[in-house]
């Protein structure tokens, strides 16, 4: 297989590209330059946001591919002019798209049926989820119902992640001394491993797959309790978790998903949403998701040899929870020590 990563040196798009590499696939990579291209791939230079930035794509016109994969998250308008760009010398088309696509309130339990949020090919930047729903319109417009394939993806964790969810976990743990650990410890979650969703798209790209799939592990993959626990035992640190309620987790103003990365209130509207969702879909056609342990493992591996600080997405506000207020939560209610069996 020829693949074509629009990208490819970040978290997604750089596990596309290695575990495309892995398989024995020719890939091209066509990213700005900011941030090395992983070894054995054709890198493109061009920033799809500035005039002419798609050059060095337009004039590389011998070159074909079976696919591509395009990871874009602003300007529906960007996704567009490359996929028009691309047509009739790609194959297929897969976007990373989002399953914040959907119209909140997102159903528990919900699929690709669920009503979708407005959006157009064309557009300029406006959110998050009208930019990604934009993007899908985009790539079907280009490539075509049956040539296009949407991957929405619901939370992603594992080794070059730039957004600072498993990163901050495992950075606070690591610190030492009494932690947050929001409860319930047998709290069920559900995420996707970057490299799970890399393996799944490349094969759902062979054996031709078309059309939109939510992309995350089933609910109840882990367990908060066994995600903070595998966070202490890689990091072996001098770290007592401190299990406490909900209800004085809220009161202190403290938001979920943000400040306590991962973690959403149980019975909440959110958590039904964001660790709810059907995947059924993408499990009968290959979803295969490691262990918490290995994602959690290898995630911590990868910190520890980089040269300074993870990565972090500038369109990303900052995860992570200031250690005076969490202290301060600690004053008032203890917390129940111990760890997950």
């Amino acid at each position: 297989m020829r693949l074509l990563v629009l990208g490819g040196t970040e978290f997604v798009g750089r596990a596309v590209v290695e575990a495309a590499l892995g398989r024995g696939w020719e890939v091209t990579v066509f990213h700005r330059g900011r941030h090395p291209a992983p070894d054995g791939v054709r890198s493109l230079h061009g920033d799809r946001t500035a005039p002419d930035g798609l050059a060095a794509l337009a004039a590389d016109r011998g070159a074909g591919w079976d696919a591509v994969v395009d990871t874009w998250s602003a300007a529906p308008r960007a996704v567009q002019e490359t996929a028009r760009l691309l047509r009739g010398r790609a194959g297929r088309y897969a976007y990373v798209s989002s399953r914040s696509v959907y119209v909140w309130p997102w159903p528990r339990g919900g699929t690709e049926d669920a009503p979708l949020v407005e959006g157009a090919a064309d557009a300029g930047a406006t959110n998050y989820a009208a930019d990604k729903r934009g993007g899908e319109l985009a790539a079907v417009d280009a490539f075509g119902a049956a040539d296009s394939l949407l991957v929405r993806a619901g939370l992603i964790l594992g080794p070059y992640e730039n957004v600072g969810r498993l990163p901050w976990w495992l950075t606070r743990i690591a610190r030492g001394g009494p932690v947050l650990a929001p409860g319930p410890r047998d709290l069920p979650l559900q995420y996707v491993d970057v490299r799970d969703l890399a393996a799944w798209l490349l094969g759902a790209l062979e054996r031709g797959l078309s059309g939109p799939y939510d992309l995350v592990s089933p609910p109840g993959h882990t367990t908060m309790g066994e995600l903070l626990q595998a966070c202490l035992r890689v990091t072996g640190a001098d770290a007592e978790l401190r299990w406490t309620d909900p209800e004085p987790i809220l009161q202190a103003g403290i938001e979920p998903w943000t400040q306590l990365p991962v973690w959403v209130p149980p019975g909440s509207e959110m958590y039904d949403a964001v660790h709810g969702a059907d995947v059924s879909p993408a499990v009968a056609t290959g979803l295969v998701c490691r262990p918490v342990d290995e994602t959690v493992a290898d995630t911590w591996r990868w910190l520890t040899a980089l040269d300074g600080s993870a990565p972090r997405r500038p369109d990303r506000t900052a995860e992570g929870l200031d250690p005076e207020v969490e202290a301060a939560v600690l004053a008032r209610t203890g917390g129940a020590p111990g760890t997950t069996p």
